[in-house]
């Protein structure tokens, strides 16, 4: 019997502001932290924008949003994951009263979203805090942060709460201990942060998140708030017991986020680590109390596994985000491990962990693809991210039918977008080419890969045609 996905499963892809809108300056928008990151996750920012950072005018989609939902229709999207531009909105952070034109952009956004059938889901804070609280505040190591989050937040439930039923409060918020500016907005360099005050701020971003969540249901308790988490199955290289308790240690450092959003307060283990190193974290009653507004659903990113080891092994280092490189598995040209089967893995995992509804809102390959022409139309022969999305939805739904509740999956990014991870336009994921380079040149045309045509099909047969 051929195997589908359920009835009203959500399928669709995901972008997010920094990295596809441009139109950095327009309309009284504020500058954000990524308007002065022109080298992606890991470089020291600029003081001001620069010409070589492509972030600044993306993919033109503040011009070209009707253009291209349109396109997404056609691939038959169910759900478009995008982001609001924090300081499109306040556009210093901290003010008291939020920009219209920026309140308005998304209005129109959403209309196209209904014209299409696209049911919308939006991240509030996706790796754009505004500059102004980078450098005033540092960022969320200060408590005020977390007073001007839940106004922004209030803003945007009380604009589009009858319109968009489903929100995620911070991408990816686990990634702050990898990068504290680009998820934190802290504005010390890492190498100066000390550990208390980047777990502080860990706090107060957790204390931000289940506030928001608490406003979401008082503004429209139909409204469903997510967290939304890096996820990553990781494996002990050799069955050593030191190996495996290596892994566990790292399983806690990353899980704790996901076990605080939906249990409502800080896993022993956590607390634990925090006595290791000496830390007091100021906790007010009013914190505690915030906390136990947990999220509805549990979203993930899903890009690679990790191994871990007392012994870094001869094969060299790990993923992006650190451990021990798996010998079993191929790599992306960025060197991220591919692991189909374990999206499977991460699928169960959360799920028995804590029997909450999951989403998939971000998986998909960076490539250096080729415009060509074929019977006279450009296109990009991507048989490399077909062969990537069948082996991945495969094994989503393989973990289905283990009985995991999952609403939907959003591939990263439909169209080619800026990279996060290293701000080029030739590290692309799209089912949709954009004639943009490295250099800032191009028409910014738009022109459908193979991948395009694949997808829409999986989506029209519910996964159907995945097994032919």
């Amino acid at each position: 019997m051929t195997k589908t996905f359920p009835e009203g499963f959500l399928w669709g892809g995901a972008v997010a502001a920094n990295q596809y809108e441009g139109a950095y300056d327009l309309d009284g928008k504020g500058l954000s932290i990524q308007d002065v990151m022109p080298h992606g996750i890991m470089a020291p920012p600029t003081e001001e924008p620069t010409s070589d950072n492509l972030k600044l005018e993306g993919i033109d989609f503040y011009h070209r949003y009707a253009e291209d939902i349109a396109l997404f229709a056609e691939m038959g999207f169910k759900v478009f994951r995008f982001s609001i531009a924090w300081s499109r909105i306040f556009p210093q952070g901290d003010e008291e009263t939020p920009n219209e034109a920026g309140l308005a952009f998304y209005d129109r956004v959403l209309d196209e979203c209904e014209k299409h059938g696209i049911t919308p889901l939006v991240t509030i804070s996706h790796y754009e805090t505004p500059l102004h609280l980078a450098k005033t505040y540092d960022g969320w190591v200060d408590r005020r942060l977390i007073g001007f989050y839940e106004r922004y937040a209030r803003t945007l439930f009380e604009r589009y709460g009858h319109r968009v039923k489903y929100w995620l409060t911070f991408n990816e918020i686990n990634s702050v201990i990898h990068a504290p500016l680009m998820s934190g907005g802290i504005w010390t360099p890492k190498e100066k942060l000390s550990e208390a005050d980047l777990y502080q701020a860990i706090h107060h971003e957790l204390v931000a998140s289940a506030s928001a969540t608490k406003i979401a249901h008082e503004v429209d308790p139909i409204i469903k708030v997510g967290c939304m988490v890096i996820a990553m199955p990781i494996y002990p290289l050799t069955p050593d017991p030191k190996d495996v308790l290596k892994v566990l240690d790292a399983d806690h450092a990353n899980l704790a986020f996901s076990d605080v959003h939906v249990r409502g307060e800080y896993p022993g283990y956590f607390l634990r680590t925090m006595r290791d190193k000496g830390i007091e974290l100021t906790i007010t009653d009013e914190d505690r109390e915030l906390l136990k507004h947990t999220v509805d659903f549990v979203s993930f990113s899903y890009y690679m596994s990790l191994c871990e080891s007392v012994t870094p092994a001869p094969v060299g280092g790990g993923n992006i985000l650190g451990g021990v490189k798996n010998p079993t598995l191929p790599e992306s040209e960025w060197g991220w491990q591919i692991d189909p089967i374990g999206l499977r893995v991460i699928l169960n995992q959360f799920w028995d962990r804590w029997h909450k509804p999951l989403f998939i809102v971000e998986n998909g390959l960076g490539a250096k693809d080729v415009l060509v022409e074929r019977d006279g139309v450009k296109t990009v022969e991507d048989d490399y991210r077909i062969a990537y999305l069948r082996d991945h939805l495969l094994q989503v739904r393989e973990a289905i039918e283990d009985g995991v509740e999952l609403w939907g999956y959003t591939w990263w990014g439909p169209i080619d977008v800026v990279s996060a991870s290293t701000a080029q336009l030739s590290k692309r994921y799209g089912f949709i080419y954009v004639d943009r380079n490295d250099d800032g040149t191009g028409t910014l045309e738009r022109y459908k890969k193979k991948s395009f045509d694949y997808y829409a099909n999986v989506i029209a047969s519910r996964g159907a045609s995945l097994d032919g």
